[in-house]
């Protein structure tokens, strides 16, 4: 059987998984989401609570959820300049989603301790 790849494309395109997927898996962006639901952040903030992103990686995922509409910048009128992020109302509507990938983590994936839990044979 022969794999159209122009009709799977077009298939992805039209789907909404595949659609919310392209935004949320890329690396760090549901762990910037996850950090900005308890409220607006500073970038030096969401450096610090997410240990191991570099400041350039986080500085373009901050600003690829800005241009989806997701992540909201606020620039304040003060010396030293403040910034601070915090999501918009298409990004709290992610939340639920965070929600069920935390149930399904504590629930398949981590021992009580928070250690990984190997799969089953």
């Amino acid at each position: 059987m022969k794999h159209d790849l122009a009709a799977e494309r077009e298939f992805n395109e039209k789907c909404p998984v595949c659609a919310t997927a392209d935004v949320v898996c890329q690396k760090w962006t549901v762990l910037v989401i996850r950090d900005l639901a308890a409220g607006s952040s500073r970038f030096c903030e969401l450096e610090r609570s997410l240990a191991g992103i570099s400041p350039r990686t986080l500085s373009l995922r901050l600003r690829a959820l800005e241009e989806e509409g997701i992540v909201e910048r606020r620039t304040f009128p003060e010396v030293p300049p403040r910034v601070e992020y915090a999501l918009t109302e298409k990004g709290r509507a992610l939340l639920p989603l965070i929600e069920d990938m935390r149930s399904f983590g504590r629930e398949w994936l981590l021992a009580e301790d928070g250690r990984r839990v190997p799969a089953a044979a």
